[in-house]
């Protein structure tokens, strides 16, 4: 079973167990989004729908993202206007850090359970309630140092 199988089977018993409804048309953009391997703008999951779904409109994109991201399904790269599929869905202290490359806008994403504990300790202190946390971090990825030192 490839891991973008697992992704989606895990998305869709997610539902199930959720009592919320993964349409055919969101789990085709998720499957869009987990095939993708890198962050992805609204517009171009819009293009790609379009070759299997020539009505899609923009709409229809929002609104599945709009469901994924309330699923954690997905995550929003707010520096770049940009999705990326989550790889551990339904982690109950979810805290992503997304290791944003700003030479080939590669994005990785990473999970600290020690990093979420502090978080949740500061919103404490401050009688905040944080549902989740996604930390973006800009630099420059091994791929692309490797690269400048070649």
């Amino acid at each position: 079973m490839t891991v973008q199988t697992q992704l989606l089977a895990k998305a869709q018993l997610l539902c199930d167990q959720r009592g919320v409804r993964m349409t055919p048309q969101r789990l085709k953009v998720l499957a869009l989004i987990i095939n993708h391997h890198s962050s992805i703008s609204a517009y171009e999951l819009l293009d790609l729908l379009k070759a299997s779904e020539p009505q899609a409109k923009p709409p229809t994109v929002y609104r599945a993202l709009d469901f994924l991201l309330a699923q954690g399904f997905v995550h929003k790269v707010e520096s770049t206007n940009s999705y990326i599929a989550c790889c551990v869905l339904g982690h109950a202290e979810h805290c992503s850090q997304l290791l944003i490359c700003d030479k080939c806008g590669f994005v990785e994403e990473t999970h600290d359970d020690e990093l979420a504990k502090l978080l949740r300790i500061k919103s404490d202190q401050y009688g905040f309630t944080s549902k989740h946390h996604v930390i973006e971090s800009h630099g420059v990825c091994h791929k692309c140092q490797q690269a400048n030192h070649d």
